[in-house]
C-alpha cells in the first residue's frame, strides 16, 4: 500500500482541563477524497488546526511522506503543501483575483511583473475548469468564486493536502456541483483532499473513504462504499436518531400574530402577503436568490419595506429599525452567525443578555453581573449549550453551540414572533434535532415562528405551512402535511 502523504499518529490536544483531541490517528493518501464527519464539538476543527500549524499537538506525531514534521504556523504548513479552505472564504476584498492567489508567495521579486502574474493566475484558474478574470476585484466575487480563488492560491503553492471545511454550506446546488468537479479534478491530479461536511449526501456522492469522530476521538475509518447514512449517524452521535425529525401535530391557535399584506421593497421583493398564527411554524422556502432573507430583514427593520402593511396581533405597526421590531416583540436569528448574529469576542452571558440589557442595568448604569450569569446559565442548561462556562467567548464555541447561543439571546426577550433564518446551516445532526425540538416547544408556548430554510427535508419536517418564493414574489403555499419535495421545487423553479 502507498505511503500516506500526511499521517497523524496518536495526536492529542488539551486546552487546560479540556481534552479536544484524544489519541487520534488519521492517514491521507494521494489521489483520494477522504471525508471527515462528526457532530459539532467532535474535534474536527482542532484536528484541522493541528494539521495546518495553528495548534501544536499536546502529544502524538504528524508525518509527511513518512517523516515527522512540526509546523510552527500556518505559513510553514502551506510551504510544505498543506492548505485549508473554509465555509467563509478569507480573501482580501481590495485586491484582485491574481493578487489574492499569489499573496502567500515569499519567493516573488519585489518588482511585480503584473502581466506575467495575471497570465499565471489565468493558467491556474483554467486548470480548475472555471472562468474568472484574474484582474477582477475580489470584492465583486460570489462566495463560490471566492472559494475558487482560495483553491487556486493553494494550487499555486503546490498543494499536496487540501482541507475543505464545510465548503458547500452557503452555496447553491449549481455551485456545489462545480465545487465537486474541482475536488475531483484535484484528486485526479494526485492531491489528497480532506472533505468535511454535515451533509451526508455529499459524503456519499464525493468521498472515497470516510472517518468518523466523536468527543475528540477517532471512531472509525472505512471505504465510503462500505457504510450507510444510518451507520454514520449512529457512530457520529452515539445514540438512536430515529424519529427525531418526524412531523409533529400542528399547534397553531386562532389568533393571527403576524400578518403582512402587499409588502415590498424596490429592487428586492414585491406584493408579499401571508400570516403566521400564534403557535404556528411557517416555513419560507425557495432557491438561493429568491429574496427570502430580504423579507426577514424588512420585518426586523434592518432594511425596511417601502410598500405594504404589517400587523402584529391585529394592530397595524411601523417597523423602521430593529429597535422598533424588538419593542414590538419581534426577534430575528440571522443566518450569518459571525457578522450579524453574535459578538464573538464577548462572553456567552454577554451575548445572551445583550438584547435585554436594560433589564440587567441598575440606576447608576451598572450591569448586575450575578443576575446576568444566573439567567445565562439557565439558558445554557435549557438549550444544552456545551461550553466550559457562560463566561467563555462565544467565538470559541462550535457552530451548533453558537447557533444555540443566538437562539438563547432572542428567547431572553420572550418574543411574540420569532424569525429564524437558516436555523441549522452548518451544524451537525444532533444539534439540528435539538434546534427543531426547541422551535416546536416554543410554538407550543404560543410563539409565532417564521423559518427561512434551503433544506427541504427540514422544511417538510417542521412546517405547519410552507410558503414558496421565487424571484422576489410568493409563488404558492402548501399545508405542511401535504407538501412534498417535488411540489415545492416545481414552484421554486417556476415549472408549470
Amino acid at each position: 500500500m502507498a505511503e500516506p502523504v500526511l499521517e497523524m499518529r496518536g495526536v492529542s490536544k488539551s486546552f487546560g482541563a479540556t481534552d479536544a483531541l484524544k489519541d487520534v490517528s488519521l492517514s491521507l493518501m494521494a489521489g483520494e477524497i477522504h471525508a471527515l464527519v462528526g457532530e459539532n464539538g467532535a474535534g474536527k476543527s482542532t484536528l484541522i488546526k493541528a494539521m495546518t500549524g495553528i495548534h501544536r499537538p499536546s502529544a502524538g506525531t504528524i508525518l509527511m511522506d513518512g517523516r515527522e514534521v512540526a509546523f510552527r504556523d500556518s505559513g510553514a504548513a502551506q510551504q510544505a503543501g498543506v492548505a485549508a479552505i473554509y465555509q467563509e472564504p478569507m480573501v482580501f476584498p481590495d485586491l484582485s483575483v491574481a493578487e489574492n492567489i499569489f499573496i502567500s508567495h515569499r519567493d516573488r521579486p519585489q518588482l511585480i511583473d503584473w502581466g506575467r502574474m495575471n497570465e499565471e493566475a489565468a493558467e491556474i484558474i483554467a486548470r480548475l475548469g472555471v472562468r474568472l478574470d484574474p484582474r477582477r476585484a475580489a470584492s465583486e466575487l460570489t462566495l463560490a468564486e471566492q472559494q475558487t480563488v482560495e483553491i487556486a492560491r493553494a494550487i499555486s503553492l503546490k498543494v499536496r493536502v487540501l482541507i475543505m471545511d464545510e465548503p458547500s454550506a452557503s452555496l447553491s446546488d449549481h455551485e456545489v456541483r462545480r465545487l465537486f468537479g474541482i475536488a475531483r479534478a484535484l484528486r485526479d491530479a494526485g492531491v489528497a483532499v480532506l472533505y468535511i461536511s454535515h451533509r451526508l449526501e455529499e459524503i456519499f456522492a464525493l468521498s472515497d473513504r470516510v472517518t468518523v469522530m466523536r468527543d475528540g476521538r477517532h471512531i472509525s475509518t472505512r471505504p465510503t462504499a462500505e457504510t450507510t447514512q444510518a451507520g454514520l449517524i449512529a457512530e457520529m452521535v452515539g445514540r438512536d436518531m430515529a424519529g427525531r425529525f418526524a412531523r409533529m401535530p400542528g399547534q397553531a391557535r386562532e389568533e393571527v400574530m403576524l400578518r403582512v399584506a402587499g409588502l415590498g421593497r424596490a429592487g428586492a421583493f414585491a406584493d408579499i402577503s401571508f400570516e403566521v398564527r400564534a403557535g404556528e411554524i411557517v416555513c419560507l422556502s425557495g432557491l438561493v436568490g429568491a429574496r427570502r432573507t430580504d423579507v426577514a430583514l424588512a420585518l426586523f427593520g434592518i432594511a425596511p419595506a417601502d410598500a405594504g402593511r404589517i400587523e402584529l396581533a391585529g394592530q397595524a405597526v411601523r417597523i423602521a429599525s430593529p429597535k422598533d421590531a424588538m419593542r414590538l416583540g419581534i426577534a430575528y436569528v440571522s443566518e450569518d452567525r459571525r457578522r450579524l448574529g453574535l459578538a464573538l469576542g464577548e462572553s456567552i452571558a454577554a451575548n445572551i443578555t445583550l438584547p435585554a440589557l436594560p433589564r440587567y442595568t441598575g440606576a447608576l448604569g451598572r450591569i448586575d453581573r450575578l443576575r446576568e450569569l444566573a439567567d445565562a446559565e439557565g439558558f445554557a442548561r435549557r438549550l444544552n449549550i456545551r461550553a466550559p462556562g457562560v463566561t467563555v467567548p462565544a467565538g470559541t464555541l462550535s457552530g451548533g453551540n453558537q447557533q444555540k447561543v443566538m437562539l438563547a439571546k432572542w428567547l431572553n426577550m420572550a418574543p411574540k414572533v420569532l424569525i429564524v433564518d437558516e436555523p441549522t446551516r452548518g451544524i451537525d445532526i444532533g444539534a439540528k434535532a435539538e434546534v427543531h425540538a426547541l422551535m416546536r416547544a416554543l410554538a407550543g408556548q404560543g410563539v409565532a415562528i417564521l423559518v427561512i430554510s434551503s433544506d427541504l427535508p427540514e422544511v417538510l419536517s417542521l412546517a405547519d405551512r410552507v410558503l414558496v418564493m421565487r424571484e422576489g414574489r410568493l409563488a404558492g403555499e402548501f399545508p405542511g402535511e401535504t407538501a412534498t419535495d417535488e411540489a415545492v421545487m416545481r414552484l421554486a423553479v417556476g415549472a408549470v
